[in-house]
């Protein structure tokens, strides 16, 4: 009996050490990975062109060939991405994880506002997943999903699916990384489950950033079983890496009252600033550790957030001289763009607040707003 007692300890403890800080390898990975979403909000505004060309990080990547682009439109029930060939060396100083990969981007929206408002205010209506004649390999019981995610995938698909096979009968050892921030997150999730269990596709890994709650606890527990997310014994090698951050709003809706869960693979970002390194990621354990970003939710600090937007919006001087209250989020929910850099711009000078692509003032950041929300 003691030595059963023990053993429990020990294994405890152990599970424990693995919610500590990540290690310099997985840091590097996601780092990068981060990087190349980012990319991926030149499509809709600049663009990205052959081999690898744009306003943003390309020229940080000098090994990445640049397959396929695809824009459905601007709303929340489309999608923007690209799909990529990296074929960087492994070298000391980059992840080996996160390169010789086929490289699948889902962007995310340009409106903060537009985003935090939708999945707070506005109950969307669960569909069934999967969808009728998917036949998948694992079966997903009492399943529903957000209809505007699975809207979002479901346009995407006929994009990225026929390219995708194509490159994999072409680069058949290479893994397949399908990155996405914010609404982004959503759609490579749902992309994840289709590749892996409708289409039999292997060697897949999932990395998201600032993902929202996709679905109900049907969902959550496929999710989890199809990437093996309950099993503690190795949190580095999971093949689904759930980014959050320290007092980002949108992993945390749709609210749970309305159904939603988060499912697992978490790693949260505790530090509120920019830049985290290693010792400010933590390995969150299940779908509710209380010490990673479901620590912080709850219905009256969830409507606290939704108050203070709403009040900012009230007396901001944008307000009285007419121009768009949605630029106040901007500055209240940096958390959802900071992810080891920030997020979510493709134009030189692009950062209002110095975060390191130059400044440009307040008045053109509400023409650029302007600008996306008529392209």
């Amino acid at each position: 009996m003691l030595s059963i007692l023990i053993a429990c300890l020990l294994h405890v403890t152990a599970a424990a050490r693995q919610t500590s800080s990540v290690s310099a390898g997985l840091f590097a990975s996601l780092e990068r990975l981060a990087r190349l979403v980012d990319i991926s909000y030149c499509i809709g505004s600049t663009g990205i062109s052959k081999p690898f060309n744009c306003l943003s990080r390309c020229t940080e990547f000098p090994n990445v060939t640049l397959s396929k682009t695809w824009s459905t439109g601007l709303f929340m029930t489309d999608s923007c991405g690209y799909i990529a060939v990296d074929e960087t060396p492994a070298t000391a100083g980059v992840a080996v994880d996160s390169h010789g990969a086929i490289i699948v981007a889902f962007r995310g929206t340009y409106s903060i506002a537009d985003t935090v408002i939708d999945l707070s205010t506005v109950p969307q209506e669960y569909v069934p997943y999967p969808s009728q004649g998917d036949g998948p390999a694992h079966k997903c019981t009492n399943c529903t999903v957000h209809m505007g995610f699975f809207k979002a995938w479901e346009g995407a698909k006929e994009s990225v699916v026929p390219e995708l096979m194509q490159l994999r009968r072409m680069h058949p050892s290479k893994p397949i990384h399908l990155v996405g921030h914010s609404l982004g997150g959503a759609v490579a999730c749902l992309a994840a489950l289709e590749l892996k269990t409708s289409m039999g596709l292997d060697n897949i890994v999932v990395t998201t950033f600032g993902e929202p709650r996709v679905g109900n606890d049907g969902l959550v527990d496929f999710v989890d079983r199809v990437f093996d997310l309950n099993d503690a014994t190795n949190l580095e090698k999971r093949g689904y890496r759930r980014l959050t951050h320290t007092n980002d709003p949108v992993p945390l809706l749709p609210p749970g009252e309305w159904g939603y869960k988060s499912h697992a693979g978490e790693i949260h970002i505790t530090k509120s600033d920019l830049a985290p390194n290693e010792e400010d990621l933590q390995l969150c354990l299940g779908d509710h550790d209380e010490k990673c970003s479901a620590g912080q939710d709850s219905t009256s600090q969830t409507l606290a957030r939704l108050t203070a937007f709403y009040e900012s919006v009230a007396t901001s001087p944008l307000r009285k001289r007419g121009f768009p209250t949605r630029l106040k989020l901007w500055q209240l929910f940096f958390a959802h763009r900071d992810y080891f850099w920030r997020l979510g711009l493709c134009f030189p000078g692009g950062d209002p607040f110095d975060w390191g692509r130059g400044k440009v003032s307040e008045l053109d950041m509400v023409d650029m707003d302007m600008e996306n929300q008529e392209l």
